[in-house]
């Protein structure tokens, strides 16, 4: 053993020069305490004042290697052993394969996120990547402090200090997943180029003082033009600066600039129990009001539910269309467009759900008597939210498959409303493809108990979906694997509860793989049956289709919400690459939700369920962008307040978007009395014009 490991050794001295240092650096602690048993007259040597010579160097070495020679043998007492080469050469082992794995991760950061990072990077130069990234500035001696998007910091600085000295400048902070970002390390000489020519640099001060602060920090600093840049960052010492004055200095917060961007058309949706059960316009004098106010703020136009259960609800093929052909004439006289969702799912149940709205009578009657029309989970329970897509293709709906009722319902909506496509003042039909009219399983229903941030649980347990299943499985040769995971956990298990979603479980197994590579599968295609005849129906009308933002678990390597709900999404695989290139052979937009999610990081329950929002929103972003597929978004939640106003706006339009690409539309979820308050519409009119590109008149405001 010792000569295979002293070949091993000799085979990588010259690759490992820094490995073998780190290694000294260790056994060092054990030379220390060697030489507390040299003799004491050596170790005085120095004790009158005289440097040691080199000689005399040489000759402690050389009487500290006989000491361990003899403290090495059996003779030599109760001293302390020197350390085995094996120990020796195993450490080295260990240093080797940990910079193996930092080569790995430093490759990786290189490939797959656009890190400038040199080739013998150390963790210093990722730990500074990491917080450029994040919107922080890093100066050359370490000094590090935020942004513009982050929390305040000395209000003495400006960015014409910093970049006077730095060698490095930061843009706005970019999402880690999209591509195409160019480095914000530039070198001092360019930096110098860049201040004479006069190219624009990203400010790196995101306040803005007062006059009277701005006089009261050129005094601090000093008097005289040459001196008011000289900061304390900018490569002085806070020794010169009295910190507790310039912290004391009011700050104003400074808001990025929309004037002059891209027009991005803003629609409201309307109530969802705008329309009721018998197809009649409710309340419709106080919605006339409510419009001509949206209208007075230039909102393009609003988005309305078209109820399948409203619609079609007594009688098969019989339609009624008589509340929505008031509620549209109203909305063209106000000179507003139209986007309208084809809704075949149940309303009510659901987390901002307030009115009930369930599917056809005539389809609740057949799932009385054949429950499997609609989703199942492992236990047999039946979910009436929508059909299951098992019976897409399955004539149980009184001789009709249920894509032939979908085709149905939406060629009466064409032929009744013809006038409004000819027109233009229909935008855009969104087609439901599943619960809450999104293309997904209805994986966390709460009527069945589930409640945040539980993983969730297979719909796939109808006899349809089984048979389905089974026979992908005899294809494949293993007729065993015709079942669901039974190890998957409940609707409110997290991941490391189960044997499924756990690290290393068995979602990464030879079967576990087989079965999520046929689940989604059936999602993909169900989208691609219903979106071919939307298509073929409303001709030239752009449509669309939604998909949800199962954030919960996104930094879990499984990523087992997002499972059960369809995306076959893991750490190592990207799970929404189908879905977009689907949608593109349709050419249909994509609408996508959770834009303003990060509110939800200040929730307790937010962070223990490992979510990230902000970076799911980005990765299917940037897959619809690859396949140049438009991309309209609509907010998650209640929406009131500047501060996630803002967060929309920085999603919709990105700033650093190499190709200067951005959101083809945006829904504000959704009209309703408290959006009608008078401090509330005034935010919403300033959001409205900036996202149309338009100059506001209060930029700044107070932190």
């Amino acid at each position: 053993m010792e000569t295979g490991l002293q070949k091993l050794i000799t085979s990588e001295e010259d690759d490992d020069e820094e490995m073998e240092m780190d290694v000294k650096e260790e056994d060092s602690g054990d030379d220390e305490d060697g030489e507390k048993h040299v003799d004491a007259s050596q170790m005085m040597a120095g004790v009158d004042g005289e440097m040691p010579t080199i000689s005399n160097n040489n000759n402690r070495l050389q009487q500290h290697h006989q000491f361990q020679e003899q403290v090495g043998t059996p003779g030599g007492g109760g001293a302390r052993r020197c350390r085995p080469l094996e120990e020796k050469e195993r450490t080295k082992l260990r240093e080797r394969q940990r910079r193996a794995i930092t080569a790995r991760i430093l490759a990786g950061l290189r490939r797959h996120g656009n890190y400038n990072l040199r080739v013998r990077a150390d963790i210093n130069d990722v730990v500074a990547a990491l917080a450029r990234e994040a919107g922080w500035v890093v100066l050359p001696d370490g000094t590090t402090f935020p942004s513009k998007s982050q929390g305040p910091r000395l209000a003495g600085v400006n960015s014409a200090a910093v970049t006077s000295s730095s060698s490095q400048i930061v843009s706005p902070r970019t999402p880690a997943s999209l591509k195409g970002v160019t480095s914000g390390y530039q070198s001092p000489g360019e930096l110098n180029a860049s201040n004479t020519k006069g190219v624009y640099l990203p400010s790196l001060s995101p306040y803005v003082l007062p006059s009277s602060a701005q006089s009261q920090g050129s005094s601090i600093v000093g008097d005289g033009a040459g001196q008011t840049e000289s900061h304390p960052l900018s490569g002085g010492s806070l020794d010169n600066v009295g910190y507790k004055q310039i912290v004391d200095i009011p700050l104003k917060l400074q808001e990025r600039d929309f004037s002059s961007t891209a027009y991005i058309p803003v629609y409201v949706m309307l109530p969802l129990g705008v329309i009721n059960m018998k197809c009649e316009l409710v309340d419709p004098d106080g919605l006339l009001k409510q419009l001509r106010v949206l209208k007075s703020v230039n909102v393009d136009g609003v988005m309305v539910d078209c109820w399948w259960g409203i619609v079609e609800g007594h009688a098969p093929q019989e339609y009624n269309w008589n509340g929505y052909k008031r509620l549209f004439q109203m909305v063209r006289e106000l000179k507003l467009k139209l986007q309208v969702v084809m809704s075949f799912h149940e309303c009510g149940g659901n987390v901002g759900d307030d009115v009930c709205i369930p599917l056809p009578h005539w389809v609740a009657e057949i799932g009385r008597s054949n429950p499997d029309i609609f989703f199942t989970d492992r236990e047999g329970r039946s979910n009436p939210e929508c059909l299951s897509w098992g019976i897409d293709k399955e004539r149980v709906l009184r001789g009709r498959t249920a894509v032939e009722v979908y085709f149905g319902c939406m060629r009466s909506f064409r032929v009744e409303f013809d006038e409004y496509f000819k027109n233009g003042s229909i935008s855009m039909i969104q087609v439901g493809l599943g619960p809450c009219g999104e293309l997904r399983y209805p994986s966390c229903p709460v009527k069945h108990g589930w409640r945040y941030p539980g993983v969730g649980e297979f719909q796939c347990h109808d006899q349809y979906l089984l048979k389905s299943l089974r026979k992908a499985a005899e294809a494949r040769g293993h007729s065993f694997w015709g079942r669901g995971p039974d190890n998957a956990g409940s609707y409110n298990s997290q991941p490391n509860d189960t044997g499924f979603f756990s690290e290393g479980g068995d979602y990464d197994g030879y079967y576990g793989r087989f079965f999520l590579n046929w689940y989604s599968r059936v999602l993909v295609d169900h989208g691609d049956r219903v979106l071919s005849l939307a298509k073929l129906t409303f001709n030239r009308t752009c449509i669309a289709a939604k998909l949800s933002g199962l954030h919960w678990w996104y930094k879990t390597v499984s990523h087992a919400a997002e499972l059960t709900a369809g995306f076959y999404n893991p750490c190592n695989r990207d799970g929404y690459s189908p879905i977009v290139t689907m949608l593109k052979k349709h050419e249909a937009n994509l609408s996508l939700a959770c834009t303003e999610l990060h509110m939800l990081d200040q929730h307790e329950d937010f962070k223990e369920a490992l979510g990230d929002s902000e970076g799911l929103f980005w990765q299917v972003l940037n897959a619809a962008w690859d396949v140049c597929l438009p991309v309209s978004s609509e907010n998650a939640l209640a929406c009131h307040d500047r501060i996630n106003y803002n967060k929309i706006l920085d999603n919709a339009k990105p700033l650093t978007d190499p190709d200067g690409r951005h959101l083809s539309s945006f829904t504000y979820l959704r009209l309703s009395p408290l959006l009608m308050e008078r401090d509330n519409f005034m935010e919403f009119e300033r959001f409205v014009k900036r996202m149309h590109g338009e100059a506001v008149v209060d930029q700044v405001y107070s932190k």
